[in-house]
């Protein structure tokens, strides 16, 4: 595995203590109660989080002022980049760009993929390719050839929240001088360990940070999970290619 630093370790983040926040100091959601009503016609009640609403961005960086997590007039909150390395030089193979990242929620080290919030009027593919660079250093391409390279708009946690994401498949080639030593561009609070794992070696590396600790991230897991499916259902998928 390739290693690539912040600073500091993601791995020496630890949570001091939880306790419930007030309403009026939420930066980013918010609490709401939902009355609606079942198939049967009974009213119900459904708590749910929702992101507040993002009315200005400031330059490149995210400074965002308060009550801004999602684009005022866009549906779409974020994008996760599944980036693959493809090195002419590597024996094994195309390589998957993952992340490590203390997440506090959770209060464990997490297995990403390189993510971010799409700026206003910004495309889903341009956003990921900002954010690529911004978290990584790598300069991609999207793939013309690819016919999922833009994913569906995926709701996260339906069951809870509103937030959703678009997942980008994009490429980087490792043969660009750009690519030799990239420079990411972190944010003062960003703490992220960037790495990479072989892509058809995906499911056992992935096993292997879970038994050492890790959480996996859903987008990660899902998409590991995905390509073993397709692995043992490649002969009845590949009449629909």
């Amino acid at each position: 595995m390739a290693n690539k630093m912040s600073k500091y370790s993601p791995m020496d983040g630890k949570v001091l203590g939880v306790e419930t926040m007030p309403p009026n100091e939420s930066k980013w959601i918010q609490l709401k109660k939902i009355t609606w009503q079942d198939p049967s016609g009974k009213e119900r009640i459904w708590e749910t989080a929702e992101r507040m609403v993002r009315t200005m961005i400031m330059q490149r960086k995210h400074a965002l002022t308060q009550n801004q997590t999602r684009p005022k007039n866009d549906a779409l909150d974020a994008v996760g980049v599944v980036a693959i390395l493809n090195d002419p030089k590597s024996s094994s193979g195309p390589a998957l760009l993952l992340q490590k990242q203390f997440r506090p929620p959770v209060d464990k080290v997490t297995i990403e993929v390189p993510s971010g919030l799409v700026d206003e009027g910004e495309d889903p593919g341009t956003s990921a390719l900002r954010e690529l660079k911004e978290e990584t250093g790598y300069i991609a391409t999207l793939p013309k050839d690819a016919k999922a390279a833009e994913g569906f708009v995926m709701f996260n946690d339906p069951g809870f929240c509103n937030t959703n994401t678009k997942m980008i498949f994009v490429e980087v080639d490792m043969a660009d001088p750009r690519n030799q030593k990239p420079e990411p561009e972190l944010e003062e609070n960003e703490y992220i360990e960037t790495f990479t794992i072989p892509l058809d070696n995906m499911w056992n590396e992935l096993e292997k940070l879970e038994q050492q600790g890790f959480a996996i991230d859903a987008r990660v897991g899902t998409l590991a999970q995905g390509m073993e499916i397709a692995k043992k259902w490649k002969e009845a998928l590949g009449k629909h290619a």
